[in-house]
């Protein structure tokens, strides 16, 4: 098994690496003893799930979220449970991996209209209008 892409394609388990740790925060005891605090990584160099391509843009898209090694890292500490926060971080990363490879529409520019531009202009002249007759008046 392993976390479904946006396509049909799968990374498989074996990519993927997993650390508990003790999480912070609220809780009491049962924070100081159990490890509920999930880290996944995934090595984005290395995967062979990706193109090239693919991983150009991920790499640019998950900039923030990569280590020193070129591994995306996920972290998941909002449950007690570990297994609950495994399968939490595993939605997160394929959420970002989705959305990352997701082609974004391409922006068609587009031209002001004549009113727009009239508008824009008429808004200019008076806000210059209002400024200059706050300006003190040279009496010469």
């Amino acid at each position: 098994m392993g976390l479904a892409l946006h396509d049909g394609r799968v990374i498989p388990q074996r990519e993927l690496r997993f650390r508990a740790s003790r999480a912070s925060g609220p809780g009491g005891q049962h924070v100081n003893k159990t490890s509920s605090r999930v880290e996944l990584v995934w090595d984005l160099a290395r995967s062979t799930v990706i193109t090239d391509r693919e991983r150009a843009t991920l790499g640019s898209a998950l900039a923030n979220r990569l280590d020193a090694d070129g591994s995306v890292v996920v972290v998941a500490s909002d449950t007690r449970s570990q297994f609950r926060n495994r399968s939490l971080a595993e939605s997160r990363l394929a959420a970002l991996v989705r959305r990352a490879l997701t082609p974004r529409p391409r922006r068609i520019p587009t031209k002001p209209t004549a009113a727009q531009k009239a508008r824009r202009l008429e808004s200019k002249r008076r806000h210059s209008t209002r400024k200059s007759t706050r300006r003190p008046q040279d009496f010469e």
